[in-house]
């Protein structure tokens, strides 16, 4: 057992995280072209026509699953800067700065196709809808966190003022889930429920997970790729960097 968790620790330090990155990245990117093609497809040529929304429902395969991976991301942003704080680990803080943008992306996403679902449904682009305005606080936080970091040139003081940044801005993630039923809202409520099932049809729920698994398999790839980069500028001046192959040549 002590030796496993050995194992597994060798892996925070950036030295033996970058060649592990390097080979999941094309692994992840695959499952995430295939899984988000298929889904792709499920949504457009095989999921049923609403007989309430009409075709316009279809935009909730990409809506939905964005807005899960939006608030999924941020909270392992958080739990990778709590580890950065309490443990003081580069690794850390690097994981948690390259899961910013693709978790930004996700959010604006999210609104994005939100805004194209709620015109024909609510005959509005945008409402100050409770979860709405939650979700645009949540992207606010992405773009302060990666806002932050950047203007500050000291890395470790870049990462801790990040850290707490995204450890006080996860109090918006349980907002964003229980708005529908804290207050009165136009936003629909959940229809796929951990402990109430699914009140989707079987094709329309498979379609949707999915899109959510490819979205999954994406952000670990594109995440896993961004932080090889961060590792590189970081680690820039240390011997096992100015050794790599891609780097000598």
């Amino acid at each position: 057992m002590n030796s496993r968790l050995i194992n597994w620790f060798k892996f925070s330090s950036p030295a033996t995280y970058y060649p592990l990155a390097g080979r999941l990245v094309p692994l992840f990117s695959v499952i995430a072209l295939v899984l988000i093609g298929v889904g792709l497809y499920m949504s457009f040529f095989i999921a049923p026509t609403d007989y309430k929304q009409g075709e316009g429902y279809r935009i909730i395969f990409v809506h939905v699953p964005a807005a899960w991976m939006s608030m999924f991301i941020y909270v392992v942003m958080a739990v990778w800067s709590g580890l950065g704080l309490v443990f003081n680990t580069r690794l850390s803080a690097m994981m948690a700065k390259a899961l910013a943008p693709t978790g930004a992306m996700f959010a604006f996403l999210a609104l994005w196709t939100g805004a194209f679902w709620g015109k024909p449904m609510w005959g509005a682009w945008w409402v100050w809808d409770a979860r709405l305005t939650s979700e645009l606080i949540l992207l606010f936080l992405y773009i302060g966190f990666i806002a932050l970091q950047g203007a500050i040139d000291d890395p470790r003081r870049a990462d801790r003022a990040g850290a707490i940044l995204a450890l006080v801005g996860v109090v918006n993630i349980p907002i964003i889930y229980f708005s529908v039923k804290w207050w009165n809202t136009l936003h629909q409520g959940a229809s796929v429920s951990i402990t109430k099932g699914s009140s989707m049809g079987q094709v329309m729920l498979w379609t949707m997970l999915i899109m959510t698994l490819g979205f999954w398999a994406y952000s670990i790839a594109v995440s896993l790729a961004r932080v090889r980069s961060i590792i590189l500028e970081r680690e820039r001046d240390t011997t096992w960097v100015s050794e790599l192959p891609e780097v000598r040549g």
